[in-house]
């Protein structure tokens, strides 16, 4: 079995006096893509934050490479190795690609960033071509590569993703999914919240299902694929119907 990179143990979490996830158990396995999936609610946000460290707490153990971090601020556990791109833009729109990494790059040490930029600005080629060109003028495929490539200059080793291909054309969703893969590829663990469900379990290794806060189902993603109860739920039909 590949390396235990991240533990969550009975973790109950939300906002003020709410908690929205409640004991919630899981395990995250090194250089893995895991597709958290639920409806509308079922807390799959609140648990990226919760991993991250940007909401409340109540109760349970976050553990990542052996150390258990809940009560460790997010920049904390972003020092630690823990990367996080919340839903939704989050760039400079105003600024350039370059001059977005290079505000990826704020916590890194002054004499780091030129060779951080020039590591991940190899591994996307896109940046490249558009390096002059402000990120709000960027496709939204295009920003969203932008903004996981501002969060690998700091080489997290758990990246959490939440809806990365939200409200992108068929093409700019595959390539968000393919750079997916790419990131994996390097060794870092992926937890990605995806609406499309089916794009998502093709990439994964495993996957996570969340109902009112709880997992309801957890295995391989194929096999979570082929679940009559996720079919009818989360991708449109029967098996026949659906069949990839």
């Amino acid at each position: 079995m590949t390396d235990l990179a991240l533990e969550l143990v009975s973790v109950t979490a939300g906002y003020g006096d709410n908690p929205i996830v409640r004991e919630f158990s899981a395990r995250l396995y090194a250089g893995t893509i895991t597709t958290l999936i639920g409806g509308n609610g079922a807390g799959k946000s609140t648990l990226l934050r919760a991993i991250f460290g940007t909401n409340r707490h109540f109760s349970g153990q976050i553990v990542f490479k052996g150390e258990t971090i809940e009560q460790l601020p997010p920049w904390e556990r972003l020092k630690r190795g823990v990367g996080f791109v919340p839903q939704g833009r989050c760039n400079f729109p105003a600024m350039t690609v370059e001059e977005n990494m290079k505000m990826g790059c704020y916590t890194l040490p002054a004499g780091r960033h030129v060779a951080a930029i020039e590591r991940v600005a190899n591994s996307f080629p896109m940046l490249r071509t558009k390096w002059r060109t402000d990120a709000g003028n960027l496709s939204g495929g295009e920003q969203q590569i932008l903004e996981m490539a501002m969060v690998l200059l700091v080489e997290p080793t758990l990246l959490l993703l939440d809806e990365p291909s939200l409200g992108l054309s068929p093409k700019m969703q595959g390539d968000v999914f393919v750079t997916v893969q790419q990131v994996a590829r390097t060794g870092v663990t992926v937890l990605v919240v995806e609406q499309n469900v089916r794009g998502a379990l093709l990439i994964s290794d495993r996957a996570l299902v969340m109902e009112q806060g709880r997992l309801f189902m957890e295995g391989p993603a194929a096999e979570v694929r082929t679940d009559p109860r996720i079919r009818q739920a989360y991708l449109g039909g029967n098996i026949k119907q659906t069949a990839a």
